[in-house]
């Protein structure tokens, strides 16, 4: 049941205490212990996060040839969930091919798949992918440019991007905060951001507990709609549109109950997977404050 994770435990990394990104110093409580990690709930907005999280300088050395496997392994399975959410927004081939800004930017963009399709459709594109070997892979394999390392680290100019997109990686990273606000630096002021992460209210996450999927070391924070939206507003941005997906996981119910609970979680929001569409608040300026 569990997606892709590291080595549970890594003796050799260092952790720290870590703060609420939206509450500060609030009081939290254990939610979720798992070998090698603990989960922590926020008293103040409810957010849910590794306390404490390993240091990213040893964080990063997790996404080693091992990863860039599981990533070619699944190329063709992630991509396909991607457009899906995509089409959900209503961000489907003709819509994205009548796009008159055709700038689009793919953070943590794996083996660079989503980045060639959108490159066939005429658009301009970036990727950004900590793992040097999937970037290297899709560099040579599809002709796309991808920055190797952090999005931070890419330092793009402002207003680079009218679309900027990212699938499963917000929960990877150490400070979503500053990650959102510099995403909102290198939008453009007319653009729009598409996140794809976790559902921790949804059903699977609720049934599971620990034993959940997504529940592993390597995700540091585990969003519901709520604490994402708020994370979101506080970097200036506004949501849009959002949807899930994802009733119950192959192989833990009867094929014929799969469907339906589907289709009920999609209706009804309490999928395994979630897809926010934000764009910059008016009064808000490009700075990082």
């Amino acid at each position: 049941m569990k997606t892709y994770t590291s080595a549970p435990a890594r003796q050799h990394e260092r952790t720290k205490q870590i703060e609420c990104p939206l509450c500060g110093p609030a009081s939290s409580a254990p939610y979720l212990a798992l070998p090698g990690c603990l989960y922590v709930r926020c008293s103040g907005c409810g957010l849910v996060y590794q306390n404490p999280q390993p240091v990213f300088e040893d964080l990063r050395g997790r996404y080693d040839k091992d990863y860039f496997h599981y990533e070619i392994e699944n190329e063709d399975n992630f991509y396909q969930l991607m457009r899906l959410g995509l089409n959900d927004i209503g961000f489907d081939d003709a819509f994205l091919a009548a796009a008159e800004d055709k700038s689009f930017l793919d953070i943590g963009c794996a083996t660079g798949k989503l980045l060639g399709s959108m490159k066939d459709l005429g658009f301009n594109v970036q990727g950004v992918e900590i793992c040097a070997q999937s970037a290297a892979y899709g560099m040579a394999t599809r002709g796309v440019p991808i920055f190797i390392g952090t999005l931070e680290e890419a330092a793009f100019l402002d207003d680079s991007f009218s679309f900027i997109h990212f699938s499963h990686l917000i929960e990877h990273v150490p400070d979503p905060l500053g990650f959102l606000r510099e995403v909102r630096r290198v939008l453009r002021k007319d653009g729009a951001v598409i996140v794809t992460t976790p559902n921790i209210d949804g059903l699977q996450a609720r049934l599971f507990k620990a034993a959940w999927r997504s529940a592993i070391p390597d995700h540091l924070f585990l969003f519901s709609r709520i604490t994402l939206e708020m994370l979101l507003v506080k970097a200036g941005f506004t949501v849009e549109q959002s949807v899930t997906w994802g009733g119950l996981a192959r192989g833990t119910v009867p094929g014929w109950l799969k469907k339906p609970v589907d289709l009920l979680a999609k209706q009804f929001g309490f999928g395994d997977v979630m897809l926010l569409l934000a764009r910059v608040r008016a009064d808000q300026p490009a700075s990082r404050s």
